[in-house]
């Protein structure tokens, strides 16, 4: 049945009058008769009763007019959602992010925009750079913040830096060194270290090994935890000192110091990536809020 067929129906029904339902939907009557007359061939039914005086509805009328105007509004109701999906105002959103880098704004930047689309249903999936990378192969997030991906895969995502970190000496608070606020990178050497594991952090891994070897030392490592919380557990407990990101700080940090590297310029940013292949319109939205709030970001991880 044709969308346009059935409103004529519809309109002759409602005024019991060809002509005005012609009146109603801007054409001549002759359309509207022949809009009937195709309905009722269709359906091998009378519709309506006519004669010079007026136009009663038939029982079989009666029932097509209750169904055709459900029919109109499940039409006009999947017109509109489907511009609303257009738009990226219903749908669904799976981030994935580091908590040791992103703790600190996630939660507001998800409020706002939830607040600008709130029937698109949010979820949130704590995962390191290796886990968001395998679960970017399985479709399973929409969009990552973590750090740079490995140069094999980059051409693959559309990246954009977020904040730009600083790496950090830590050190417990009953450490010698916790007196100081800031240090070169060889009052290290002969410390025992912590260092964040190379399967969850490649580049972060090989450039602290990179470091101690530029500095005169190689790293004494005694410990490579999988989670930022536990490298601070490890250090405040002291069991040894590391060097990370100074964004694990704004986890929960009581027993550690953390110690500028004066003689360190290695700079490591978080980003959001986003699949070239990845379409959504609600993903696009998303993006386009992340980057609106980028600056500010930035100003409070400074």
């Amino acid at each position: 049945m044709d969308i346009k067929i059935l409103k004529s129906f519809i309109s002759v029904a409602v005024h019991q009058s060809f002509s005005g339902a012609a009146r109603e939907l801007n054409t001549v009557q002759p359309a509207i008769s022949r809009h009937i007359a195709m309905l009722e061939d269709e359906l091998g039914v009378a519709l309506f009763i006519r004669n010079s005086r007026e136009v009663v509805i038939t029982a079989a009328g009666e029932q097509l007019l209750h169904d055709a105007k459900q029919i109109i509004t499940l039409a006009d109701k999947a017109k509109y959602q489907v511009m609303r999906a257009q738009q990226g105002q219903i749908g669904e959103l799976k981030i994935a992010y580091l908590s040791s880098a992103c703790l600190s704004f996630m939660a507001d930047l998800i409020r706002d925009y939830s607040r600008r689309y709130p029937d698109v249903h949010v979820s949130l999936f704590e995962m390191t750079a290796t886990e968001q990378i395998e679960a970017f192969k399985n479709n399973l997030i929409d969009v990552g913040f973590s750090r740079p991906l490995p140069t094999g895969i980059q051409d693959e995502f559309a990246s954009s830096d977020i904040y730009i970190d600083k790496l950090v000496a830590v050190v417990g608070q009953q450490h010698p060194l916790a007196q100081f606020t800031q240090i070169s990178l060889n009052q290290l050497q002969q410390q025992n270290m912590i260092i964040f594991h190379r399967d969850e952090a490649v580049g972060l891994f090989d450039d602290t090994i990179m470091m101690c070897k530029q500095a005169g030392f190689s790293a004494n490592i005694i410990s490579q935890p999988r989670h930022m919380q536990t490298l601070l557990t490890e250090v405040a407990a002291g069991l040894g000192v590391a060097i990370a990101p100074y964004c694990i700080s704004k986890l929960y940090s009581q027993g550690c110091c953390f110690l500028a590297l004066y003689d360190v310029h290695k700079s490591i940013a978080t980003q959001l990536h986003v699949k070239l292949t990845n379409h959504s319109a609600t993903v696009d939205a998303f993006v386009t809020l992340v980057l609106e709030n980028q600056p500010s970001i930035a100003q409070r991880m400074a």
